[in-house]
């Protein structure tokens, strides 16, 4: 099986959250893992990728407008449709609207046909709702946040196949 993480960085702190995405997705032991920056996408993993996750900084509460054109413009290309999906985000302030940045990416992804999920409160703590935040300056402190995020990611890939 094929997992492929996507995200815009510009800080390289969204970088670092996918590669704890990817260390929670491997940590189940039967998925391939790769992790791209959206202006180096492999478009071809993520047509052979059974779940996708697409990840963004937060901007003026929102996606940033690079990862919004990229998804638009690319829409076609990605062939998401009946792939299991998710999403996270970056943000430099508490309650500075990553939420809105996250369901922002949920929407398109289902608008593509993708069955989203997070494990919500189903899963215990950490609830995670709709995808995990981790504060820009303090990553590192996130990490096991984002790896359990990416494990609960990986343990319903299992289910579906």
């Amino acid at each position: 099986m094929k997992a492929a993480i996507v995200f815009d960085s510009r800080t390289h702190t969204t970088e670092k959250a996918a590669a704890f995405i990817a260390e929670g997705l491997k940590s189940i032991g039967e998925i391939e893992v790769r992790c791209f920056n959206i202006d180096d996408a492999d478009f071809a993993y993520i047509q052979q990728s059974q779940l996708v996750v697409f990840g963004s900084p937060t901007y003026m509460a929102s996606v940033t407008a690079k990862m919004k054109s990229w998804l638009e413009s690319n829409a076609g290309k990605l062939k998401l449709a009946g792939k299991l999906g998710g999403a996270y985000a970056t943000e430099q302030y508490i309650h500075g609207g990553a939420e809105n940045a996250i369901q922002e990416m949920l929407v398109f992804m289902m608008v593509m046909g993708m069955m989203t999920y997070s494990g919500g409160s189903a899963c215990g703590k950490p609830v995670i709702h709709l995808g995990p935040v981790g504060m820009s300056q303090d990553i590192e402190s996130f990490k096991e946040l984002f790896m359990t995020y990416g494990q609960r990611m990986g343990e319903q890939l299992l289910k579906l196949l």
